[in-house]
């Protein structure tokens, strides 16, 4: 079915959405997102009587939605703008509809807020936790400042033992960028890519299917799955259906394995500070600028567009370095 043709029933505009989102290569990610809130505006509308298709709705059923997110439901900005985002793709990219007056419905303003961000000691104390194949993963992610997905997916090809470093490839905004290799790592490294070698061996005398590669490659060069380049350096112990291809093949490690084990550690460490794996990429970027690496420097090595982005760190590195000093220290006679 052609982008803009109306589909019998909601199930089939579901499938339309679903091609066309995979048409344009987006994220497994972006694609559940998406067809999660359209189905519920869909069926949100419907609460009220009979089910209507999109086509049939307008300005007043979409801000009604979006309203009652947000007054009803009480959703975070983000959330709210996801579902906005949600519906633009709809009107525009599947069923070809111009509403100048949803490029007009505001977006909810995204609260700035100060990173929290770990001292090297709580780091270091954090990644003592971490075992297994998770830890030199999360030493990765903090001694390069990737995230969490781009360490996960990282390829044999883009590691270059020879200059000390990696390629970030498809990264948020589907752009590419270069990162250190940090040296203290580059022996753990190489003892994972030998055992990543292993067991691209044994899939390959098994004769299992290969990793997923970009669209676009795979149709032109079929088997550049299989190859050893292209293989994952975390790969996971086992093999998995793709809930696109319907293909069995090995993923990735799963990105729950780090997310549990940094959680575990952050208890094991008495660290009260509430941490995720992101804190690992906003700690390398607060520790870079208080070595006095300079912020464009780092704005390249976290692939930011915008050097305003990563300003942000800026703020913590202030209060970090307690330059300013309190007028209450005068008062009572502290000078150091």
């Amino acid at each position: 079915m052609k982008p803009g043709a109306a589909p019998s029933h909601p199930v089939r505009l579901m499938d339309q959405v679903r091609e066309r989102i995979r048409y344009l290569h987006y994220s497994l990610s972006t694609e559940k997102t998406y067809l999660y809130w359209i189905c519920f505006f869909i069926r949100w509308q419907a609460m009220g009587g009979q089910m209507r298709h999109p086509r049939e709705m307008g300005a007043a059923e979409v801000e009604a939605f979006l309203t009652m997110l947000a007054t009803e439901r009480k959703v975070s900005a983000s959330t709210h703008n996801q579902a906005l985002s949600a519906l633009l793709f709809l009107y525009r990219e599947v069923l070809c509809i111009t509403l100048p007056w949803l490029e007009n419905v505001n977006r909810p303003a995204q609260k700035r807020r100060i990173p929290s961000v770990l001292t090297k000691e709580e780091v270091a104390a954090l990644l003592s936790f971490v075992e297994g194949p998770t830890a030199l993963l999360a030493q990765l992610l903090y001694g390069t400042g990737m995230r969490l997905m781009e360490g996960l997916r990282l390829r044999v090809k883009d590691i270059d033992f020879d200059r000390y470093v990696i390629i970030v490839r498809e990264a948020k905004g589907n752009k590419d960028r270069v990162v250190m290799l940090p040296r203290s790592l580059a022996p753990a490294l190489r003892a994972q890519v030998l055992a990543a070698r292993q067991q691209w061996d044994v899939d390959r005398k098994a004769q299992r299917g290969g990793v997923e590669t970009p669209h676009a490659l795979e149709m032109k060069y079929p088997q550049v799955g299989r190859s050893w380049g292209w293989f994952w350096v975390f790969p996971s112990p086992t093999q998995s259906i793709d809930p696109r291809s319907g293909v069995e093949r090995r993923h990735h490690l799963f990105e729950e394995r780090l997310q549990r084990a940094i959680k575990r550690a952050v208890s094991q460490a008495g660290i009260c500070k509430p941490v995720s794996v992101h804190t690992l990429r906003h700690s390398f970027a607060t520790h870079l600028l208080q070595s006095g690496t300079d912020i464009r420097t780092v704005q390249e090595l976290l692939g930011h567009s915008d050097v305003s982005t990563t300003m942000i760190y800026t703020h913590v590195l202030k209060v970090a370095a307690g330059g300013t000093k309190s007028p209450l220290d005068a008062l009572n006679g502290l000078t150091t």
